[in-house]
């Protein structure tokens, strides 16, 4: 695993956009290439990154109608987590596990040169399905214990609020001291 570099296993060719693309168009590349996130590069620099959560983010917060009227690169993180191509995977893993991001970009001498997701890891190196497990179960407590804390703030306000099971807004009921709407209670 020290031995294996990330410009082993990063995809060299990753779905780009230009930073002025507006968020509609970034969606319909997503859709049509099948990926996460869609890399902003101007002039081989990485100057952003959206990925679903962003668009979801803009959708809610903007509208619907809206998303072709706000660019890309207002929404994307300014500081984003990237990896060198001559990092071993082991070192690709810990980065992910501790930015809790599925994808890094791989950047060499400032210029955007691929990038390494956890499908690529595990398509790599299927053995490693436990490791990345964990993160993922890490992930969705912190998940958790957001909906808990945000059902928390809902419970003071009334009987509504996020289930903190499913995530969904719902009415909601007590239940093995956990606020869950009638589904996730029924199910239980």
């Amino acid at each position: 695993m020290k031995n294996i570099l990330v410009s082993d296993v990063m995809t060299r060719e990753p779905v780009s956009a230009l930073p002025n693309i507006n968020l509609l168009d970034c969606a319909k590349i997503m859709v049509k290439k099948k990926v996460g996130s869609v890399l902003l590069v101007k002039d081989k620099k990485l100057v952003g990154f959206i990925s679903e959560k962003d668009i979801l983010w803009a959708l809610i917060k903007k509208g619907k109608g809206d998303l072709h009227k706000i660019k890309a690169v207002d929404v994307s993180a300014r500081k984003i987590a990237v990896i060198s191509p001559f990092a071993n995977l082991m070192k690709a893993i810990e980065k992910m596990k501790t930015t809790k991001f599925d994808r890094l970009p791989v950047i060499q001498k400032g210029e955007l040169v691929g990038v390494i997701t956890k499908k690529d890891i595990l398509n790599f190196h299927p053995e490693l399905y436990p490791e990345l497990d964990e993160f993922e179960q890490i992930r969705e407590e912190s998940e958790k214990m957001q909906r808990f804390q945000m059902a928390k703030k809902n419970k003071r306000m009334g009987s509504g609020g996020i289930c903190e099971e499913c995530g969904r807004a719902a009415n909601l009921q007590h239940v093995n001291g956990a606020l869950m709407c009638n589904r996730c209670a029924e199910a239980i």
